[in-house]
């Protein structure tokens, strides 16, 4: 997985682009994005999926915040909530007690 950052010259936005790679997606038929800056909705940011089996998202995020995000990967009627595996750091969830990926614009 990767994050891809573009800094926008002419306003304080971040582009960030959210990758993950077939095999971490393992199989998942749909792949969202969640997190703060959806609060942390879990159909409003779906992943597109490549001929190769890797998913990817772009969001525009303000510059200098960092937002707690994660994946969900549904298959049938299975969910699985998990995290980026280079973020720029994890921190502790204030809800699940879990630790959530942080990536900062």
């Amino acid at each position: 997985m990767a994050l891809t950052k573009k800094f926008l010259k002419s306003k304080p936005v971040c582009k960030v682009t959210f990758k993950v790679s077939a095999a971490l997606a393992n199989g998942a038929a749909a792949l969202f994005l969640a997190g703060d800056f959806n609060a942390w909705d879990t159909s409003s940011i779906p992943m597109k999926k490549n001929k190769a089996g890797d998913f990817s998202a772009t969001v525009d995020l303000k510059t200098g915040t960092a937002y707690q995000f994660k994946y969900l990967a549904k298959t049938g009627e299975d969910a699985r909530w998990f995290n980026d595996d280079a973020p720029d750091r994890l921190e502790p969830s204030p809800y699940s007690g879990a630790e959530n990926s942080v990536v900062t614009a």
